[in-house]
């Protein structure tokens, strides 16, 4: 069998191909990819933003997010809401720059690149593949600053990023199998999953108060770092789902 992958028409994987690009205050492009962008929000990125401006995760929902009709026809897409001025700005921007930069969105610190994984690599784990974008205005490309993916994606810290997103598109996946058939959207399953997924506090007070990580066998440090962590209850919320919606899960009830 052949082991060629399969890529897009015109997109090649830049393995260890070097490319150029560098983008500061500098470059006369500086900020123009902040305005007038359709940014997904995914759950990690919330759990960051929220934490950078010192706001519970329900706040920030309310004021910097919208909720659309997206590609999965049965969970909706979180949006970065823009400024209602005209400019249709990042409500992060600031002239100086990206006012919450150590905690920028995955889109924004992936760019120029965009991510690909294949999940069914022969005798291996996930392999992922990294392609080089290029848009017009963008002038950080003609920077004389060489670099390769696997340097970029370290220089952007988006390891940890590609990681909980890696979570969350299993349980996209998941939903887009319709796990509330029957209940319809905006229904007690689909409300419960958008808490877990979008408002960790919500769920943090909703998981105390109805004591539900006293129902499986947890040890004392995973309940320590569920206690103290967003991103391990964010992971524990990510395997109840899997386990309410398919009873299968890395969490075994008492």
């Amino acid at each position: 069998m052949s082991e060629e992958k399969l890529f897009p028409e015109g997109m090649e994987p830049l393995g260890k191909t070097p490319f150029t690009f560098s983008c500061h205050p500098g470059v006369s492009c500086f900020t123009i990819c902040c305005r007038k962008v359709d940014l997904v929000l995914y759950p990690y990125d919330v759990l960051r933003l929220k934490r950078a401006l010192g706001i519970n995760s329900e706040e920030f929902m309310r004021k910097f997010s919208r909720v659309v009709n997206g590609d999965n026809p049965y969970f909706p897409t979180v949006m970065l809401s823009l400024t209602e001025d005209g400019k249709g700005d990042c409500p992060f921007l600031t002239t100086e720059g990206c006012s919450v930069y150590e905690h920028r969105p995955t889109d924004c610190r992936t760019y120029p690149l965009e991510r690909a994984l294949d999940r069914t690599p022969d005798r291996r784990g996930p392999n992922e593949f990294y392609f080089l974008t290029h848009h017009d205005y963008c002038k950080g490309h003609d920077e004389n600053i060489e670099t390769t993916a696997r340097a970029y994606v370290r220089s952007q810290h988006l390891d940890q990023y590609n990681t909980y997103n890696e979570l969350w598109t299993e349980i996209d996946t998941l939903f887009r199998t319709n796990p509330w058939a029957g209940e319809g959207a905006g229904g007690a399953g689909q409300q419960l999953a958008f808490m877990i997924c979008y408002n960790i506090d919500g769920f943090r007070s909703f998981a105390l108060e109805r004591n539900i990580l006293a129902s499986f066998k947890l040890s004392k440090q995973v309940r320590r770092d569920i206690a103290l962590h967003d991103e391990e209850l964010m992971k524990f919320g990510f395997e109840w789902l899997k386990f309410l919606f398919t009873g299968k899960s890395s969490l075994i009830r008492k």
